[in-house]
Order: structure tokens, then C-alpha cells, then sequence
């Protein structure tokens, strides 16, 4: 684990960085140390040419994550922002996030409220354990969840998305599920497992493919039909030039499997 912070612990083996939320007594909350503290961690998994996957979770089994830190006080609070520089933590870390062309898995051990919503939804995939629940409560504080809605509406049916920020009521992994807000549900004593077994077979597929794969997604997501086809027609050729793709090639004639090393 990484010693330079106790509030984001940071653990890099065999290509995947795990990014722990380390305040347990807290129900993992965020503040803006913390949202600093990940994007840092998310820059230095992107720079490390050793990590292929980053894992996001939380400390404990009760909490992935349960959003701003409402007891801060008004120098680190989520919700707080400088007029002459209004750009919030929150923002620059979902920024970071988009940043990352490495995958990104949440691990979500436990309830995933408000912020912690967008932290799950701005991760490519996410596997929750049966008993976490989900849930954007901040109508009943007076508030609407404004920044974490543009992942949230890339990631949820109008309509559902609509009632779960109104009523502010909290939800089950199952509906969590049924929502496509996830990948998986998976009983709580397997969810390392599920975990393992899918950042393992991240960890053995193609980083250029990926990399340049999630440019393109992100890309595709804002362009017209047309601009989509003239961008596609175009970025694949790219990438069959890559290092990875002529193993992979050479590979697939040959009969084994490559040996990719992301170049």
C-alpha cells in the first residue's frame, strides 16, 4: 500500500492498481483532500506503464462511498465553491477520470450514495455486492445531484433517472442492476473473486486496443452518425499498425497467445 496518504491507499500487483477510500469511519466519504487524492492516484496509475487496470473501492463492507463529507467544514466541503475560481475538486477529478484510457473497475463493497453514485458511474465497469444500495438523496437536504448527473445520464434511462434524483429514496443492487447503473451483482463473500476475474482478463488483453478504444468511445459519444463513421473509418487502420495488434496478428496465425506489452 502506498504511504502517502492514510485517507486513499493506493496497491499496484500483477498490471492492476487498486485505489482504496480509507476512511471507513466515515462511510468512505469525500471532501476535497480526497478528490485530490484520487485524481493523483488516478495520474499515477495512467503514467505507470506496469499497470493495465485501476480498481476503485472502499474500505470496510459497509460503504463503496457515501458521497460529500456533510460534517466538513467549509474549507474542504464538496459543495463549497471560490467564485474566482470555480472549478470544483469533484469536477476535476471526473475530469481525471476521463483522462484515464486505462479501464477502470469499480469494486463496490458497500452502499454507493450521492457523490459516491458518480464515483461508481464515472468507473468503465462496476461489480457491487448483493447487499450495497445505491441512491442520490440530496433532495432531502435541499440540494439536486447537478454534478454528477452527466455521468449519471450516460448511464441510466431518462425516466428512472429522473425518479431516483426526485424522490431521493435509496435502491437495491438489484435494481441497481435492472437500472444499468451495473455490470454485475454477485453475493458479497465473491465479490473479490468476480473482481479478480475480470480484471484479470483486462490485465491479458491488448492496453494500445484499449487505450485507443476508449479515446475512440468517448470521442463517438458526442459526435453525429456521420462524424462517428468518418472518425471509425479512420482510427481503425491506426490501430492495425500498432505493436499490439501486429502480435496479435502474428498470434492468431500462429496458434498461441500473445504477448502483448501495449505499444
Amino acid at each position: 500500500m502506498s504511504p502517502a496518504s492514510d485517507l486513499v491507499l493506493v496497491d499496484v500487483r500483477e498490471h492492476v492498481q487498486t485505489i482504496t477510500l480509507h476512511r471507513e469511519e466515515k462511510r468512505n466519504a469525500l471532501n476535497d483532500e480526497v478528490a485530490g487524492l484520487l485524481a493523483d492516484a488516478l495520474r499515477r496509475g495512467q503514467s505507470d506503464p506496469d499497470v493495465r487496470v485501476l480498481v476503485l473501492t472502499g474500505a470496510g463492507d459497509k460503504a463503496f462511498c457515501a458521497g460529500g463529507d456533510l460534517a466538513a467544514n467549509a474549507s474542504d466541503s464538496p459543495f463549497e465553491v471560490d467564485p474566482a475560481n470555480p472549478e470544483n475538486p469533484i469536477i476535476q477529478l471526473f475530469k481525471t477520470f476521463e483522462q484515464t484510457t486505462k479501464p477502470t473497475v469499480a469494486r463496490v463493497n458497500g452502499h454507493a450514495l450521492a457523490g459516491g453514485m458518480g464515483l461508481m458511474c464515472a468507473c468503465d465497469i462496476a461489480i457491487a455486492a448483493d447487499h450495497a444500495t445505491f441512491g442520490v438523496p440530496e433532495s432531502g437536504i435541499g440540494l439536486f445531484p447537478m454534478m454528477i448527473l452527466p455521468y449519471m445520464l450516460r448511464a441510466m434511462p431518462r425516466r428512472r433517472l429522473l425518479e431516483w434524483c426526485i424522490t431521493g429514496e435509496r435502491w437495491s443492487a438489484e435494481q441497481a442492476l435492472e437500472a444499468e447503473l451495473l455490470n454485475r451483482v454477485v453475493h458479497k463473500d465473491k465479490l473479490d473473486e468476480a473482481v479478480d476475474a475480470l480484471v484479470g482478463t483486462i490485465a491479458r488483453r491488448s492496453p494500445s486496443a484499449i487505450r485507443l478504444g476508449k479515446m475512440g468511445f468517448h470521442a463517438l459519444e458526442d459526435m453525429t452518425l456521420a462524424q462517428a463513421f468518418e472518425y471509425a473509418q479512420l482510427a481503425l487502420p491506426n490501430m492495425a499498425r500498432t505493436g499490439d495488434a501486429i502480435e496479435g496478428f502474428r498470434a492468431f496465425r500462429e496458434k498461441r497467445e500473445p504477448a502483448f506489452r501495449g505499444d
